[in-house]
């Protein structure tokens, strides 16, 4: 009977960034963008990033809207003797308004 054959591997093999450990790229590219929306926003108020967040909020609702809903948390814990209950869930859809100052739906 023959021994199985083991697999040789790398001395490195699995070892890998820790588990939670941001790439560094991924840091340094979130910092630039934190920077330079810090700066737009001391260009337009003295709020820095809140006063960029905040036009962009004016002038891209879309846009920000699907910013919010990224970084808002994805759980609601209530108290335990409390719990958090959602009573209604209402979806409104709205036309966008042409150029022209028209509705957008022509039918």
């Amino acid at each position: 009977m023959t021994k199985p054959i083991k697999k040789r591997l790398p001395p490195a093999a699995g070892k890998g960034r820790p588990k939670g450990a941001v790439n560094k790229t991924t840091a340094l590219l979130k910092d630039a963008i934190l920077t330079a929306a810090t700066d737009a926003g001391n260009k337009t108020g003295e709020g820095g990033l809140v006063s960029y967040l905040t036009q962009q909020a004016e002038e891209n609702p879309v846009a920000f809207m699907g910013l919010l809903g990224k970084v808002l948390p994805l759980q609601i814990a209530g108290d335990a003797d409390e719990p958090v209950r959602v009573h209604q869930v209402t979806r409104v859809i709205i036309e966008p308004m042409r150029r022209d100052g028209e509705n957008g739906n022509d039918c």
